[in-house]
C-alpha cells in the first residue's frame, strides 16, 4: 500500500486540536506552526478530509528542499516524482508564498515551479505540448527561511465548507473554528449545551454533529476523489465508515437562541441541511432573559466584538448581561470568544483560562469559565 507524507494545515493556536483529531484517526504526527504532519495511505487521505473538523486543508507533501537561487528551485523541483502523481492531461495551477527567503518574488517562484513540472512531464511522456484538460491537481510552493515545500492539495475548497451553510449572518464564524471552540470546551453529549447568541447557528450545529459523530465532510466532495494515483474506492470506503459511525440523537438538549428572529430562521435552515435539526432546540430570546433549569451545562458562544464605534454601547451592555446569565446558572461552564479588550471587566469575572485564537484575521481571546462537572454514574460490576 502506497503511503504519503501528509500535512493538515491549521489556524494558529489550533495546531494541538488538529493533532488530537489526527491521533484519533490512528496516525502519529508532528506538530509545527500552522500544520500537523503525518504518514498515511489513500484511505487515510479520504478519512482525513471527511473527519478533520478543525483543519483548513489536507495536503500531500511532494518534496522539501533548500533553495537560494531560481536554478536550484528549478532543478530540485524537476527531480520530484511528478509523473507518479499527475496524469498527462492534468490541470495543475501553482500558487505560492514566500517568507523570509532569498527567493522573495512569489510570481517568479510560481512560474519556475510550473516550468520545472512541465519539463519533467514533457520528458516522461515524450510530448512537447501538455493539454491541461483533465482533472484539477492544485500545487502550492511555500518558501520559509529558504526551505521550499511543494504540496498537492487533496481537499479542494477549504474544509470549513461543510455544505450546510448557504447564507451568512453579519459576523459569521468559520465552521472549523466553531468546531474547535466546542472541542476546546471539552463538552461531551452527556451534558446540556447552549449558544444563546447563536446567529446563523454554526456553533450549535457543530456541537450537534460532534455529539452524533457526524463526519463534517460527509456531504461534500474533494479534489482527491479524482486523483488517478489514489485507490478508486478510498472515498467510498471512508464514507461507508462514516455512515456506520453515526449515533442517534442524544438525551441532553442542545439549545440555540438569539434575539434576532431572522438569524434563528437562518440557523434552522442550516441545521436542517446539516441533518441535525432534530438535535437542536431553537428559540428567539435575548441573553438578558436566558435561563434553564438544567444543570451542569456548557455555553459556547461568539458574541459581537463591537468593532464599530456605533456598536460599542450595545456590546458593553451585552457583555454585562452575559455575566448576569452566568450568575443565574452557577453550575454551567461558559466559553466565550471575543476581541473586546474589556470583556472580563464587563462580564464581571476573570476567566479561569484564556487562550489566544484568531477569528479570520482578528486576534481574539477564548475566555473559559469552568463550572463544576456532573458526577458520572459508575458502571455496576458483578
Amino acid at each position: 500500500m502506497m503511503t504519503y507524507t501528509v500535512m493538515a494545515t491549521a489556524p494558529l493556536g489550533l495546531e494541538a486540536v488538529v493533532a488530537r483529531e489526527v491521533k484519533q484517526l490512528g496516525y502519529e504526527c508532528r506538530v509545527l506552526n500552522g500544520k500537523v504532519i503525518y504518514q498515511t495511505d489513500g484511505l487515510g487521505i479520504a478519512r482525513s478530509n471527511l473527519w478533520l473538523r478543525c483543519a483548513d486543508r489536507v495536503l500531500i507533501i511532494v518534496g522539501e528542499f533548500v533553495a537560494h537561487t531560481f536554478e536550484e528551485l528549478f532543478e530540485q523541483t524537476k527531480t520530484l516524482p511528478w509523473t507518479d502523481l499527475l496524469p498527462q492531461n492534468a490541470r495543475f495551477p501553482v500558487e505560492g508564498r514566500s517568507v523570509k527567503s532569498q527567493l522573495s518574488s512569489v510570481p517568479a517562484c510560481q512560474s519556475i515551479v510550473k516550468k520545472a513540472i512541465v519539463t519533467s512531464m514533457q520528458e516522461r511522456y515524450a510530448q512537447e505540448w501538455l493539454e491541461e484538460s483533465g482533472d484539477l491537481y492544485a500545487i502550492e510552493v511555500s518558501i520559509l527561511n529558504d526551505v521550499v515545500t511543494l504540496t498537492l492539495d487533496t481537499s479542494g475548497p477549504g474544509l470549513h465548507k461543510r455544505g450546510y451553510r448557504t447564507e451568512m449572518g453579519p459576523a459569521p464564524i468559520k465552521e472549523t473554528l466553531a468546531a474547535a471552540l466546542v472541542l476546546l470546551s471539552r463538552w461531551q453529549a452527556h451534558r446540556p449545551f447552549a449558544d444563546p447568541l447563536c446567529g446563523s447557528g454554526t456553533i450549535a450545529i457543530e456541537a450537534a454533529m460532534i455529539a452524533r459523530h457526524v463526519a463534517p465532510g460527509i456531504n461534500r466532495g474533494f479534489s482527491a476523489e479524482n486523483f488517478a494515483f489514489l485507490p478508486k474506492d478510498s472515498f467510498q470506503l471512508a464514507r461507508e465508515e462514516a455512515r456506520d459511525a453515526l449515533l442517534p440523537q442524544g438525551t441532553q438538549p442542545i439549545l440555540a437562541s438569539d434575539i434576532d428572529s431572522s438569524a434563528v430562521a437562518m440557523a434552522r435552515q442550516h441545521a436542517t441541511k446539516a441533518g441535525v435539526f432534530d438535535s437542536i432546540t431553537f428559540s428567539v430570546e435575548p441573553i438578558a432573559t436566558f435561563f434553564t433549569k438544567l444543570d451542569y451545562g456548557c455555553i459556547v458562544t461568539n458574541p459581537p466584538y463591537g468593532e464599530r464605534l456605533s456598536d460599542e454601547l450595545t456590546v458593553r451592555q451585552l457583555y454585562k448581561e452575559m455575566g448576569q446569565a452566568a450568575r443565574r446558572l452557577p453550575t454551567w461552564s461558559f466559553f466565550i470568544i471575543t476581541a473586546h479588550p474589556a470583556f472580563e471587566r464587563l462580564f464581571g469575572k476573570q476567566a479561569d483560562k484564556n487562550r489566544k485564537l484568531y477569528n479570520g484575521r482578528i486576534e481574539c481571546h477564548f475566555y473559559q469559565y469552568l463550572g463544576p462537572l456532573p458526577k458520572r454514574e459508575k458502571p455496576v460490576t458483578t
